[in-house]
Protein backbone atom coordinates (compact mmCIF):
# COMPACT_ATOMS: atom_id res chain seq x y z
CA UNK A 1 0.00 0.00 0.00
CA UNK A 2 1.14 3.92 -0.78
CA UNK A 3 2.43 5.55 2.05
CA UNK A 4 1.50 9.21 1.73
CA UNK A 5 3.11 12.19 3.14
CA UNK A 6 2.34 13.91 6.36
CA UNK A 7 0.28 17.19 5.69
CA UNK A 8 2.39 20.10 5.68
CA UNK A 9 1.89 23.85 5.13
CA UNK A 10 2.34 23.48 1.67
CA UNK A 11 0.12 20.62 1.21
CA UNK A 12 -2.39 22.53 2.66
CA UNK A 13 -2.44 25.39 0.68
CA UNK A 14 -2.68 23.70 -2.06
CA UNK A 15 -6.18 21.27 -0.20
CA UNK A 16 -7.61 24.64 0.71
CA UNK A 17 -6.95 26.91 -2.51
CA UNK A 18 -8.70 23.91 -4.81
CA UNK A 19 -12.37 24.21 -2.71
CA UNK A 20 -11.92 27.67 -2.61
CA UNK A 21 -11.55 28.39 -6.54
CA UNK A 22 -14.51 25.37 -6.85
CA UNK A 23 -16.82 27.07 -4.65
CA UNK A 24 -16.06 29.96 -7.38
CA UNK A 25 -17.24 27.53 -9.86
CA UNK A 26 -20.41 27.01 -7.89
CA UNK A 27 -21.06 29.86 -8.04
CA UNK A 28 -20.43 31.38 -11.35
CA UNK A 29 -21.77 28.63 -12.58
CA UNK A 30 -25.19 29.14 -10.91
CA UNK A 31 -25.06 32.73 -12.40
CA UNK A 32 -24.27 30.96 -16.32
CA UNK A 33 -27.49 29.35 -15.78
CA UNK A 34 -29.35 31.47 -17.79
CA UNK A 35 -26.28 32.22 -20.32
CA UNK A 36 -25.27 28.56 -21.73
CA UNK A 37 -26.45 25.13 -21.49
CA UNK A 38 -24.48 23.20 -18.43
CA UNK A 39 -22.60 20.31 -20.77
CA UNK A 40 -21.85 23.28 -23.23
CA UNK A 41 -20.27 25.23 -20.70
CA UNK A 42 -18.27 22.38 -20.06
CA UNK A 43 -16.74 21.58 -23.30
CA UNK A 44 -16.16 25.44 -23.62
CA UNK A 45 -14.13 25.97 -20.24
CA UNK A 46 -11.84 22.69 -21.17
CA UNK A 47 -11.12 23.66 -24.48
CA UNK A 48 -10.15 27.30 -23.00
CA UNK A 49 -8.47 25.30 -20.58
CA UNK A 50 -6.18 23.05 -23.38
CA UNK A 51 -5.16 26.55 -25.18
CA UNK A 52 -3.98 28.13 -21.91
CA UNK A 53 -2.14 25.02 -21.18
CA UNK A 54 -1.16 24.66 -24.67
CA UNK A 55 2.27 27.03 -24.43
CA UNK A 56 3.40 25.38 -21.40
CA UNK A 57 3.73 22.24 -22.09
CA UNK A 58 3.45 21.63 -25.82
CA UNK A 59 6.34 18.58 -25.85
CA UNK A 60 4.08 16.24 -24.18
CA UNK A 61 1.82 15.82 -27.13
CA UNK A 62 4.97 14.51 -29.18
CA UNK A 63 4.96 10.71 -30.22
CA UNK A 64 8.51 10.41 -27.98
CA UNK A 65 6.89 11.83 -24.40
CA UNK A 66 4.90 8.91 -23.35
CA UNK A 67 1.34 10.36 -23.27
CA UNK A 68 0.62 7.60 -26.32
CA UNK A 69 2.11 4.98 -25.32
CA UNK A 70 -0.50 5.21 -22.25
CA UNK A 71 -3.44 6.75 -23.99
CA UNK A 72 -5.51 4.50 -22.33
CA UNK A 73 -4.80 5.58 -19.05
CA UNK A 74 -5.18 9.54 -19.91
CA UNK A 75 -8.37 8.51 -22.03
CA UNK A 76 -9.68 7.45 -18.51
CA UNK A 77 -8.15 10.44 -16.42
CA UNK A 78 -10.26 12.60 -19.10
CA UNK A 79 -13.09 10.78 -19.07
CA UNK A 80 -13.56 10.91 -15.04
CA UNK A 81 -11.95 13.75 -13.95
CA UNK A 82 -12.11 16.83 -16.78
CA UNK A 83 -15.24 14.92 -19.55
CA UNK A 84 -18.15 13.16 -16.14
CA UNK A 85 -17.46 15.22 -13.22
CA UNK A 86 -18.33 19.22 -13.99
CA UNK A 87 -20.18 18.11 -17.02
CA UNK A 88 -22.70 15.74 -14.14
CA UNK A 89 -22.45 18.61 -11.91
CA UNK A 90 -23.43 21.60 -13.64
CA UNK A 91 -26.17 18.72 -15.45
CA UNK A 92 -27.53 18.30 -11.76
CA UNK A 93 -28.30 21.90 -10.59
CA UNK A 94 -30.10 22.21 -13.75
CA UNK A 95 -32.93 19.27 -12.52
CA UNK A 96 -32.21 19.57 -8.81
CA UNK A 97 -31.89 22.17 -6.10
CA UNK A 98 -28.53 23.25 -5.09
CA UNK A 99 -28.89 22.24 -1.65
CA UNK A 100 -29.69 18.61 -2.34
CA UNK A 101 -26.87 18.63 -5.19
CA UNK A 102 -24.20 20.02 -2.62
CA UNK A 103 -25.23 17.57 -0.03
CA UNK A 104 -25.03 14.21 -2.44
CA UNK A 105 -21.54 15.69 -3.36
CA UNK A 106 -20.28 15.72 0.09
CA UNK A 107 -20.63 12.19 0.30
CA UNK A 108 -16.86 12.01 -1.51
CA UNK A 109 -14.95 11.43 1.51
CA UNK A 110 -17.10 8.39 2.05
CA UNK A 111 -16.94 7.19 -1.48
CA UNK A 112 -13.70 7.41 -1.32
CA UNK A 113 -12.59 5.30 1.64
CA UNK A 114 -15.29 2.39 -0.02
CA UNK A 115 -13.48 2.68 -3.91
CA UNK A 116 -9.92 2.53 -1.70
CA UNK A 117 -10.84 -0.33 0.38
CA UNK A 118 -12.90 -2.58 -2.08
CA UNK A 119 -10.73 -1.75 -5.36
CA UNK A 120 -7.31 -0.84 -4.09
CA UNK A 121 -6.42 -2.27 -0.88
CA UNK A 122 -7.20 0.28 1.81
CA UNK A 123 -7.77 -0.66 5.13
CA UNK A 124 -10.28 2.12 6.86
CA UNK A 125 -9.28 3.05 10.53
CA UNK A 126 -11.37 4.47 13.19
CA UNK A 127 -9.90 8.00 12.30
CA UNK A 128 -10.87 8.05 8.97
CA UNK A 129 -14.67 6.91 10.08
CA UNK A 130 -14.82 8.77 12.48
CA UNK A 131 -13.19 12.35 10.63
CA UNK A 132 -15.86 10.96 7.48
CA UNK A 133 -18.44 11.67 10.38
CA UNK A 134 -16.95 14.98 11.60
CA UNK A 135 -16.66 16.26 7.96
CA UNK A 136 -19.80 15.34 6.71
CA UNK A 137 -21.81 16.58 10.17
CA UNK A 138 -20.21 19.49 9.66
CA UNK A 139 -21.29 19.54 5.54
CA UNK A 140 -24.84 18.81 6.84
CA UNK A 141 -24.83 21.53 9.50
CA UNK A 142 -24.33 24.15 6.55
CA UNK A 143 -26.75 22.67 3.97
CA UNK A 144 -29.69 22.32 6.52
CA UNK A 145 -28.91 25.88 8.01
CA UNK A 146 -28.80 25.01 11.39
CA UNK A 147 -32.57 23.06 11.15
CA UNK A 148 -32.66 19.32 11.11
CA UNK A 149 -35.82 19.21 9.69
CA UNK A 150 -34.76 20.64 6.30
CA UNK A 151 -32.62 17.49 6.32
CA UNK A 152 -35.30 14.79 6.79
CA UNK A 153 -37.35 16.42 4.28
CA UNK A 154 -35.09 15.70 1.30
CA UNK A 155 -36.21 13.88 -1.74
CA UNK A 156 -33.90 12.59 -4.66
CA UNK A 157 -34.76 14.16 -7.75
CA UNK A 158 -32.90 12.90 -11.39
CA UNK A 159 -30.44 15.79 -10.75
CA UNK A 160 -29.75 14.26 -7.04
CA UNK A 161 -28.77 11.07 -8.97
CA UNK A 162 -26.45 13.16 -11.91
CA UNK A 163 -24.35 14.70 -8.64
CA UNK A 164 -24.01 11.01 -7.38
CA UNK A 165 -22.44 9.93 -10.62
CA UNK A 166 -20.40 12.81 -10.58
CA UNK A 167 -19.06 12.45 -6.85
CA UNK A 168 -18.17 8.87 -7.53
CA UNK A 169 -16.37 9.99 -10.70
CA UNK A 170 -14.34 12.41 -8.45
CA UNK A 171 -13.40 9.71 -5.97
CA UNK A 172 -12.43 7.16 -8.82
CA UNK A 173 -10.07 10.35 -10.26
CA UNK A 174 -8.55 11.14 -6.65
CA UNK A 175 -7.50 7.07 -6.80
CA UNK A 176 -6.36 7.22 -10.27
CA UNK A 177 -4.29 10.41 -9.37
CA UNK A 178 -2.60 8.56 -6.54
CA UNK A 179 -1.84 5.22 -8.17
CA UNK A 180 0.14 6.68 -10.92
CA UNK A 181 1.45 5.19 -13.54
CA UNK A 182 2.37 7.44 -16.58
CA UNK A 183 5.94 8.37 -17.96
CA UNK A 184 7.98 10.07 -14.98
CA UNK A 185 8.54 13.27 -16.96
CA UNK A 186 4.62 13.91 -17.25
CA UNK A 187 4.26 13.43 -13.90
CA UNK A 188 6.91 15.29 -12.80
CA UNK A 189 5.72 18.43 -14.98
CA UNK A 190 1.94 19.61 -13.75
CA UNK A 191 1.38 21.34 -16.44
CA UNK A 192 2.16 19.04 -18.86
CA UNK A 193 0.47 16.09 -16.39
CA UNK A 194 -2.73 18.28 -16.89
CA UNK A 195 -2.64 18.92 -20.26
CA UNK A 196 -2.49 14.73 -21.23
CA UNK A 197 -5.68 14.78 -19.39
CA UNK A 198 -7.30 17.54 -20.89
CA UNK A 199 -6.38 16.29 -24.44
CA UNK A 200 -9.09 13.80 -23.95
CA UNK A 201 -11.40 15.34 -21.48
CA UNK A 202 -11.79 18.12 -24.37
CA UNK A 203 -13.43 15.09 -26.39
CA UNK A 204 -15.10 13.36 -23.72
CA UNK A 205 -17.03 16.81 -23.06
CA UNK A 206 -17.65 17.48 -26.71
CA UNK A 207 -19.37 14.42 -27.50
CA UNK A 208 -21.33 15.08 -24.40
CA UNK A 209 -21.88 18.90 -25.81
CA UNK A 210 -22.86 17.53 -29.05
CA UNK A 211 -25.48 15.35 -27.77
CA UNK A 212 -27.01 17.82 -25.71
CA UNK A 213 -26.66 20.34 -28.70
CA UNK A 214 -28.54 17.38 -30.90
CA UNK A 215 -31.30 16.24 -28.29
CA UNK A 216 -32.70 19.48 -26.73
CA UNK A 217 -33.42 23.23 -27.74
CA UNK A 218 -29.90 24.74 -26.88
CA UNK A 219 -29.25 28.69 -26.97
CA UNK A 220 -26.71 31.01 -26.06
CA UNK A 221 -26.36 34.28 -24.99
CA UNK A 222 -22.88 35.76 -26.47
CA UNK A 223 -22.11 38.66 -24.47
CA UNK A 224 -19.30 40.11 -21.93
CA UNK A 225 -20.94 38.05 -18.91
CA UNK A 226 -20.31 34.90 -20.62
CA UNK A 227 -16.96 35.31 -21.65
CA UNK A 228 -15.93 36.41 -17.98
CA UNK A 229 -17.95 33.01 -17.31
CA UNK A 230 -15.60 31.09 -19.32
CA UNK A 231 -12.27 32.71 -18.41
CA UNK A 232 -13.23 32.57 -14.97
CA UNK A 233 -13.80 28.65 -15.07
CA UNK A 234 -11.70 27.99 -17.14
CA UNK A 235 -8.22 29.60 -15.65
CA UNK A 236 -9.13 29.53 -12.16
CA UNK A 237 -11.17 26.11 -11.54
CA UNK A 238 -9.98 24.25 -14.35
CA UNK A 239 -6.27 24.63 -14.48
CA UNK A 240 -5.16 26.29 -11.24
CA UNK A 241 -7.36 24.08 -9.14
CA UNK A 242 -7.14 20.76 -11.03
CA UNK A 243 -3.31 21.20 -10.92
CA UNK A 244 -3.23 22.23 -7.30
CA UNK A 245 -5.45 19.32 -6.18
CA UNK A 246 -3.44 16.67 -8.55
CA UNK A 247 -0.16 17.43 -6.12
CA UNK A 248 -1.78 17.77 -2.83
CA UNK A 249 -3.06 14.07 -3.98
CA UNK A 250 -0.35 12.70 -4.82
CA UNK A 251 1.38 14.06 -1.50
CA UNK A 252 -1.55 13.86 0.82
CA UNK A 253 -3.61 11.03 -0.81
CA UNK A 254 -7.25 11.08 -2.44
CA UNK A 255 -8.78 10.40 1.19
CA UNK A 256 -7.29 12.87 3.37
CA UNK A 257 -7.81 15.00 0.10
CA UNK A 258 -11.58 14.13 -0.43
CA UNK A 259 -12.09 15.63 3.55
CA UNK A 260 -10.29 19.19 2.52
CA UNK A 261 -13.06 19.02 -0.13
CA UNK A 262 -15.90 19.36 1.92
CA UNK A 263 -14.26 22.92 2.53
CA UNK A 264 -15.99 23.69 -0.67
CA UNK A 265 -19.80 24.55 0.42
CA UNK A 266 -18.25 26.39 3.84
CA UNK A 267 -16.53 28.61 0.74
CA UNK A 268 -19.81 28.98 -1.51
CA UNK A 269 -21.37 30.37 1.78
CA UNK A 270 -18.62 32.96 2.23
CA UNK A 271 -18.51 33.77 -1.94
CA UNK A 272 -22.45 33.79 -2.48
CA UNK A 273 -22.52 36.45 0.93
CA UNK A 274 -20.38 39.13 -0.97
CA UNK A 275 -21.94 38.02 -4.56
CA UNK A 276 -25.50 37.10 -4.04
CA UNK A 277 -26.16 39.19 -1.25
CA UNK A 278 -26.50 36.27 1.08
CA UNK A 279 -25.65 37.25 5.19
CA UNK A 280 -23.79 35.07 7.10
CA UNK A 281 -25.39 33.05 10.23
CA UNK A 282 -23.92 31.27 13.07
CA UNK A 283 -24.35 27.93 12.04
CA UNK A 284 -21.26 28.67 9.14
CA UNK A 285 -18.91 28.95 12.00
CA UNK A 286 -20.41 25.48 13.60
CA UNK A 287 -20.10 23.82 10.55
CA UNK A 288 -16.62 24.95 9.90
CA UNK A 289 -15.48 24.01 12.53
CA UNK A 290 -16.56 20.47 12.32
CA UNK A 291 -15.45 20.14 8.46
CA UNK A 292 -11.97 21.23 9.93
CA UNK A 293 -12.30 18.79 12.75
CA UNK A 294 -12.88 15.82 10.54
CA UNK A 295 -9.99 16.68 8.24
CA UNK A 296 -7.28 16.55 11.58
CA UNK A 297 -8.96 13.33 12.69
CA UNK A 298 -8.77 11.56 9.75
CA UNK A 299 -5.19 12.75 8.80
CA UNK A 300 -3.87 10.84 12.20
CA UNK A 301 -1.49 7.92 11.75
Amino acid sequence: MHKFDRLTPLTISLLVLAPLLWAGNAVVGRLAVPLIPPLLLNFFRWSLAFLILLPMATWVLRSESGLWKNWRRFALLGLVGTGLYNALQYLALHTSTPLNVTLVGSSGPLWSLALGHFFFGMKVNRWQMAGAGLSIAGVATILARGKLEQLTSLQLVPGDLYMLMATISWAWYSWLLARGSEPKAIRADSSAFLLAQVVFGVGWSGLLAAGEWGLTDTKVDWGLPLLAVLLFVSIGPAVLAYRWWGMAVQRAGPVVAGFFSNLTPVFAAVLSTLFLGEAPRAYHAVAFVLIVAGIVVSSRR
